[in-house]
């Protein structure tokens, strides 16, 4: 199983600086304990220096992104705060029929709202959702896209 790890990178920052990572070993190592044969599919992971790259290398880096969010067989993101990118690969995900849940406290965000298949408050909440095999039991309800 392909599980596409979105989430707050750079978010309203007007500088280049980045928020903290540290989310993502978390939901990593969760998701890994409780799901056999299980691929995180990471964009901090393969591009950790992504802030500092040309112009052309983020586009192309953006879009790589976004179609690998697309084609995973879910998607888990971390939205405390608006992110523009993780929006494009909520929106690929949705677009692909992926199941999409997200962690974050704007369930009245529209990007939110309406294209995900389930909003979590917290982290805990969430990784109860997967320690449960809840999280299994609804990727593998999905009809197939």
């Amino acid at each position: 199983m392909r599980i596409f790890l979105a989430g707050i990178m750079q978010g309203s920052r007007r500088e280049r600086g980045i928020a903290s990572q540290e989310y993502r070993a978390q939901l990593a190592q969760v998701l890994r304990q409780h799901l056999d044969d299980t691929q995180i599919i990471d964009p901090f992971t393969l591009h950790p220096e992504s802030v500092d790259y040309s112009f052309e290398a983020g586009r192309k880096t953006l879009l790589e992104m976004a179609e690998a969010a697309g084609r995973a067989d879910a998607l888990v993101a971390f939205v405390p705060e608006a992110s523009m990118g993780t929006a494009i690969e909520i929106w690929e995900a949705y677009r692909h029929q992926r199941p999409i849940f997200i962690i974050s406290p704007l369930r009245e965000n529209w990007v939110i709202r309406f294209l995900s298949t389930r909003v979590f408050e917290t982290h805990e909440e969430f990784i109860g959702f997967v320690a449960s095999g809840e999280f299994q039991r609804a990727i593998q309800s999905q009809s197939p896209p």
